[in-house]
C-alpha cells in the first residue's frame, strides 16, 4: 500500500503546484496545503475522499472527526461543516483526493451488488472516517492516472468510480451509499428533507409542513435528521443562511444589511449576532480578515514560486502571471465550496 501512496501523492503534488483546491476531472478534486489552515467553512456533497498525506479535522455540528492519511472520509449527504487543515508543512503538504458520488452510478452498484439493507440505515450519520485498505486505496490511484489523459479519463473514469463504490459497499458502507441512492425508506426521506431545506433556505421553516410532505411525524422527522446530520432541521437551515450570507459578502454583491435579508434574516441586529456567533467576528471585520488572508496566501504563493525558478526548479503546471493575479478571486471563492 505503501507503493500506492507514495504515486498518489507526486500525482497530487504534481497537478496541484499551489495551495487549494484543484478540479483535475470532472467531479473529481485535488488539495494541497502546505501548512494547518483556520477555519474552512462550506456545505459538502455526498462524495468520498481520501488523505494521502498529513490530517484534518472536520465539524459537523457537534460532531468532530479527525482523519489523516490511513483513513478515507465518507459523506453521504450535503451537509453545513467546518474544517482545519492540522498536519501539514512545505516538506509534507497536506495532499488529498476528492470524488463525488454520482447518486445514479451508486444506485446502480447497490442493485447490482446486492447489499442488503437494514432496519437502522436511517440513523446512520451522513460523515464517517474509516480505514482505508490496500484494494480501495489502488482503485483511487487508478482515478487520478487518467487526469493525465482526458480522453480516457472521459471513458474509463466511471468505471473506476463504480469500483470505488463499489468497494465501500463490500466494506460496510451500505447504509450510508444508500442514502445517496434513489431509493425508498427513512434514509431517502432525510435526504429529501436536506435537499428541501437547501433549496429553500431563505423561507420560514415549517416542520409540520416538512413533515407532511415527507410522510413523517414531526418526532420522527427530528429524530432520524439529527441522526444523520448531528443538527436539527432549524440549526441546518440557519448554518446554511450563514454561509450563504458569507459567499454573498465576499464575492462583493450585497452590504451586510441587504446580505442578511437575502438569506431571511428581516432584523439586521439580530442577523449579526448569527453571524459573529458561527463565524467569530461581525460580517464586516470577518469579510476584511478573509480578503487580507487570500492576499497575502497570493503573496506567499507568488514568492515561493519565485524561490523555485531561482533554483532551476521550475514547478509543473505553474500559473502564468496574469493567472497568479486571477488566483485570489478563486482562492476566495474556494473558501465557501466543499473543505473536505
Amino acid at each position: 500500500m505503501g507503493a500506492s501512496r507514495d504515486e498518489l501523492a507526486e500525482l497530487i503534488a504534481r497537478h496541484v503546484v499551489q495551495d487549494g483546491r484543484e478540479e483535475a476531472a470532472p467531479g473529481l478534486s485535488l488539495y494541497r496545503y502546505s501548512r494547518p489552515t483556520g477555519p474552512l467553512y462550506g456545505v459538502s456533497e455526498p462524495s468520498f475522499c481520501v488523505v494521502v498525506q498529513g490530517a484534518k479535522e472536520l465539524l459537523c455540528g457537534r460532531e468532530l472527526l479527525r482523519y489523516d492519511a490511513s483513513q478515507y472520509l465518507l459523506v453521504s449527504a450535503g451537509l453545513p461543516v467546518v474544517g482545519h487543515v492540522i498536519e501539514a508543512s512545505e516538506q509534507r503538504p497536506y495532499l488529498a483526493a476528492r470524488l463525488v458520488l454520482d447518486p445514479a452510478i451508486v444506485t446502480d452498484v447497490l442493485m447490482e451488488s446486492g447489499v442488503p439493507a437494514t432496519r437502522s440505515d436511517a440513523a446512520v450519520k451522513a460523515l464517517v472516517a474509516c480505514p482505508v485498505d490496500a484494494d480501495l486505496l489502488d482503485s483511487v490511484l487508478r482515478l487520478v492516472r487518467l487526469v493525465d489523459t482526458p480522453r480516457d479519463y472521459a471513458v474509463l473514469a466511471p468505471l473506476a468510480a463504480r469500483e470505488i463504490v463499489y468497494r465501500l459497499a463490500r466494506g460496510d458502507q451500505g447504509a450510508r451509499l444508500r442514502q445517496i441512492a434513489v431509493v425508498a425508506g427513512r434514509a431517502h426521506r432525510i435526504a429529501k428533507a436536506i435537499g428541501l431545506i437547501r433549496r429553500s433556505f431563505g423561507k420560514p421553516l415549517r416542520i409540520d409542513a416538512l413533515a407532511r410532505q415527507l410522510g413523517m411525524s414531526i418526532s420522527g422527522l427530528h429524530h432520524d435528521f439529527k441522526a444523520v446530520t448531528a443538527m436539527s432541521p432549524l440549526q441546518f437551515q440557519k448554518q446554511l443562511r450563514l454561509q450563504e450570507a458569507r459567499r454573498l459578502l465576499l464575492g462583493g454583491e450585497v452590504d451586510v444589511a441587504r446580505a442578511g435579508y437575502r438569506v431571511g434574516y428581516e432584523d439586521p441586529p439580530h442577523f449579526n449576532r448569527e453571524y459573529k456567533k458561527l463565524f467569530g467576528q461581525p460580517p464586516g471585520r470577518d469579510i476584511e480578515r478573509l480578503r487580507s488572508v487570500a492576499a497575502s496566501n497570493l503573496r506567499d504563493t507568488t514568492g515561493l514560486q519565485r524561490e523555485r525558478l531561482a533554483d532551476g526548479r521550475r514547478p509543473h503546471g505553474v500559473r502564468s502571471r496574469g493567472a497568479q493575479v486571477g488566483h485570489i478571486s478563486q482562492q476566495k471563492d474556494a473558501m465557501t465550496r466543499s473543505v473536505l
